[in-house]
């Protein structure tokens, strides 16, 4: 469809897949708001998409989705210079740290993969019904087929293994992405939602939590992974392909879908459960303190 000239928020949009989503936006025209935590990290990725792009449109707002406090901040301070929001790419994401908790004392992986992008979502919607063809495109995994979500430990207080609450926010990103387009649909919103995954792409979130990456992860990498430009395009694709109705799950079309050219994934068999979609909604409305008012 015609993407030009749209108002894009792409959350950790200053490296990995976040950046390269950013750079196709910028390239056709669009005006590419950087949600970041990082602001100096952000500023270089501006300076390097205006490198690449001069005419490049590109704005950066400070957003850390482990602190809830600067998730509506940032709502505040988009709505000061935007009227409207085409496109919402949640994008960022923490993958298997060592154990540690958000602001509000919810285990990392959970708070800032799902809750702190359920908030901006719900926070950021009247924004987006307001633009011609809005889309919310959230990030899940092929991790979220070994995942369930534990309503009893969010807070890792009963035990913590990183994969585990890894593969649960990831499933919990899926749910979300699907439940919100039914709601949406239900009320009559002109708002969509769909989920995408980059297959096995080569990004810093392999560096597990450390500064840089272990040693023995890039010639792994080299075997299984496609590099981070590729892994953008089933984003690139659920943002922007105008056959796409909304609920639909974007990912590779390679073996296992850890690789190859972005289409319509069937996820694992049973795992729209509805009873958890909507259990998940609820707890994550009362963790999060934000009321989409989505029936």
């Amino acid at each position: 469809m015609d993407i030009s000239e749209k108002i894009v928020v792409i959350t950790g949009a200053n490296s990995g897949l976040g950046l390269e989503t950013a750079k196709y936006f910028v390239s056709t025209g669009n005006v590419v708001v950087m949600a970041v935590r990082d602001i100096k990290k952000g500023e270089a990725a501006k300076n390097e998409l205006l490198q690449l792009f001069p005419q490049a449109k590109v704005d950066v707002i400070y957003l850390d989705l482990a602190k809830l406090t600067t998730v509506h901040h940032f709502a505040d301070a988009f709505s000061k210079k935007y009227d409207s929001l085409d496109l919402l790419i949640n994008n960022a994401g923490v993958m298997i740290p060592p154990f540690s908790k958000t602001e509000e004392g919810f285990e990392l992986q959970f708070g800032c993969n799902h809750l702190g992008h359920f908030a901006l979502t719900s926070l950021m919607l009247p924004l987006l019904e307001k633009a011609k063809q809005p889309r919310v495109v959230t990030l899940s995994s092929i991790a979220h087929r070994t995942g369930s979500i534990d309503f009893d430990n969010f807070d890792g207080s009963k035990g913590y293994r990183s994969m585990k609450f890894y593969s649960q926010s990831k499933l919990a990103n899926l749910l979300f992405a699907k439940e919100l387009d039914e709601r949406l649909k239900r009320n009559g919103y002109k708002t969509i939602s769909l989920a995408a995954h980059p297959g096995i792409s080569s990004t810093n979130l392999f560096r597990i939590g450390k500064e840089k990456e272990p040693w023995y992860i890039k010639p792994i990498l080299k075997l299984i992974a496609q590099p981070a430009e590729k892994g953008a395009l089933p984003t690139i694709m659920a943002a922007t392909d105008n056959t796409l109705v909304g609920g639909e799950y974007i990912g590779p079309d390679g073996a296992g879908n850890r690789k190859g050219n972005p289409t319509i994934e069937i996820p694992r068999h049973h795992v729209y459960h509805k009873s958890t979609m909507e259990k998940l909604w609820t707890v994550s409305e009362q963790l999060t303190s934000v009321k989409f008012n989505l029936d």
